[in-house]
């Protein structure tokens, strides 16, 4: 696979080079940056030579183009890849993604059903590159409630946009399914890879008391029949057993270990909690083994979910994570939530977004530098704070949302807790938002992703430009759509997209991240 692949990079810069420099000018040429590339390792001024959507030159020559962005003082970094994004094909949300960085984030935890639906609604109308794996929660709705309807296949969506008449009840959450609706489930899982989805989601802590294991272990099997991974939010978000998070994280390994396939462990410190050092451990053990399996952290400790998550029952929030219910903000009143409203809102409005704290600071931090987890912002759609509607238009200001800082500032954050506090190198904290989660889709089933994550001639001209001594992010838990700064030039696909800190807004150069469509 290796060999075929550098062999394929081989013929795309023959060509594009020849062509090139035949024509001796670029759509557009980044001068005098910093060019930190963290699959070579190149950390070195250069100038960069964009044409046709590719970067088809570095070099320290002087370089002619249409176009010029002076990078004086500036890094040069591949675009920011996020394999973690509920508000991925939101046009708000991609704004924000934007100012963050991030030109490919990717709807994998939860996923999307029908994945042709999402693809086709985002056709031709996407800032940011986008893709979705096949949805197990998507699906489980659609079998157990026979009212649910959905215009966007993304699922998240359906559950929070109160404005969708879409009659998502979260039915498949507490569903127990039969042998026959077992069987259909697997059938439309796969039928969603057939349509080019990148994986499978796997947030079956989002459907705890309803998913049986032999669910689980089947979406596994699937993954390993199509050479792709599956995507986990782990069963448990537990400290204490019996129910502990590093057991719902050996549910799906052991899998893995049996039929196959990858898989990412999403936001791994908060399933895990105090118990975080043991379980990156073990994944390192099960790596030395041979095992397919990663893991993922984002900068934060409190995290983001539904009020209806079943982590959050107090059963478990309490004894368990070892917080109680003024820990958990309503996200459209950012007040604590008591037993009485907590209960109503379960039982009126299950989609209500809410912010939770999870794993200490300390224990966040640790596993955000361990050297094999990379980063994924996990990031929600935003809430408008005078109406309690989801924030979805592109002209909405980002003063005027409330949710959680990650959706803005993820990325932003990385780089500065790298400045301020050298919680590990600039070239790492790179690689773990860029080269480490493209090569893990890579190696499990998406060839595309071998072009992006790497300032490479013949690599996609997805680029983020930031100010290392500068770059911060502003979103916080009271402003949580503040955008990030220090970012002032981000490329999609060889189209500025952000500029002088600016989203420019009418144009869309995002391309489909999909496997290929098996008839």
């Amino acid at each position: 696979m290796k060999l075929k692949q550098n062999i394929i990079y081989l013929l795309v810069n023959i060509f594009v080079v020849s062509s090139v420099f035949a024509a001796d000018q670029f759509d557009l040429v980044i001068k005098n940056g910093r060019v930190m590339d963290p699959e070579s390792k190149l950390d070195s001024v250069r100038n960069l030579g964009i044409k046709d959507g590719k970067i088809t030159a570095i070099t320290k020559d002087e370089i002619s183009g249409k176009e010029y962005i002076d990078a004086n003082g500036l890094v040069v970094a591949p675009g920011f890849v996020d394999l973690h994004s509920h508000g991925s094909p939101i046009p708000f949300s991609q704004k924000m993604h934007l100012r963050d960085g991030v030109t490919t984030p990717l709807e994998n935890e939860v996923g999307a059903n029908p994945v042709d639906l999402f693809y086709n609604n985002l056709k031709g109308q996407s800032r940011t590159n986008y893709g979705a794996t096949a949805s197990p929660m998507g699906v489980r709705e659609s079998v157990f409630n026979s009212h649910y309807k959905t215009e966007t296949g993304h699922i998240v969506r359906d559950l929070m946009d109160v404005t969708l008449d879409t009659c998502a009840d979260m039915s498949m959450s507490s569903t127990v399914p039969n042998e026959e609706q077992i069987k259909e489930i697997s059938v439309q899982i796969e039928e969603g890879l057939r349509q080019g989805g990148l994986g499978i989601g796997v947030p079956v802590g989002y459907m705890t008391t309803g998913t049986t294991s032999q669910e689980t272990a089947d979406w596994q099997r699937l993954a390993a029949k199509y050479g792709v991974a599956t995507y986990l939010h782990g069963r448990f978000s537990s400290q204490m057993p019996p129910a502990s998070g590093i057991l719902g994280m050996e549910e799906m390994l052991s899998s893995v270990s049996v039929y196959g396939g990858g898989l990412l462990i999403q936001h791994i410190h908060q399933q895990t909690l105090s118990r975080t050092p043991m379980a990156l451990k073990m994944i390192d053990e099960a790596r030395k083994k041979g095992v397919n399996v990663q893991a993922e952290v984002y900068p934060y400790n409190i995290g983001s979910t539904i009020v209806g998550a079943d982590y959050l029952h107090p059963s478990n929030y309490g004894p368990n994570m070892g917080h109680t219910y003024k820990d958990i903000l309503e996200v459209a009143t950012m007040k604590p939530l008591t037993k009485e409203r907590y209960e109503e809102l379960v039982k009126t409005n299950p989609g209500a977004n809410v912010l939770f704290t999870g794993i200490s600071k300390e224990g966040m931090l640790s596993a955000l530098a361990h050297p094999t987890t990379f980063v994924g912002s996990d990031s929600m759609p935003m809430t408008v704070t005078k109406t309690g509607k989801m924030a979805i238009d592109w002209d909405i200001a980002y003063e005027d949302v409330s949710g959680h800082p990650r959706a803005a500032g993820a990325h932003a954050k990385v780089l500065r807790l790298v400045r301020e506090t050298k919680i590990m190198p600039l070239m790492l904290a790179i690689s773990k938002m860029t080269y480490m989660p493209a090569k893990f889709l890579e190696d499990n089933g998406v060839p595309s992703m071998a072009f992006k994550g790497r300032i490479k001639v013949g690599a996609d001209a997805d680029i983020t430009i930031f100010n290392p001594k500068t770059v911060k992010d502003n979103s916080t838990y009271k402003q949580g759509g503040l955008p990030s700064t220090g970012i002032p030039f981000v490329i999609v696909n060889g189209t500025i997209i952000v500029k002088d800190s600016k989203v420019i807004n009418g144009i869309f150069p995002g391309k489909p991240v999909r496997n290929a469509v098996l008839k």
